[in-house]
């Protein structure tokens, strides 16, 4: 069976959408492994950050992307939040709005 992938939020949608061409075209081939490996999918592609929050790393010729996702009963992928990463560290802020999404969705907020 394969791996369903949702976005928390249409605006969650659009951010990805709005990714540049590169990036973008690199993280649908990420989609298609994830729609098979789902939460086994591993670096360098996609990397377990802990309490069930996991990121995509699509790399374009505009510069590397970071998508953070959870996964769901149901063979579901919910896409939480997007970002270009400037720097070697996730930025806290991005992170929190990921966590925060991520919260959510477990308890059903």
């Amino acid at each position: 069976m394969n791996w369903t992938i949702t976005y928390y939020s249409p605006k969650v949608r659009a951010e990805i959408d709005a990714l540049p061409a590169g990036i973008r075209a690199n993280l649908l081939r990420l989609y298609d492994l994830l729609t098979i490996y789902g939460a086994n999918l591993r670096l360098p592609h996609s990397r377990a950050l802990g309490d069930g929050l996991f990121e995509l790393r699509p790399k374009g010729k505009e510069g590397t992307g970071r998508v953070f996702y959870c996964t769901q009963v149901g063979w579901q992928v919910v896409m939480l939040h997007s970002f270009i990463k400037k720097t070697q560290e996730i930025p806290e802020h991005e992170l929190a709005i990921a966590k925060r999404r991520l919260k959510e969705i477990k308890h059903g907020f």
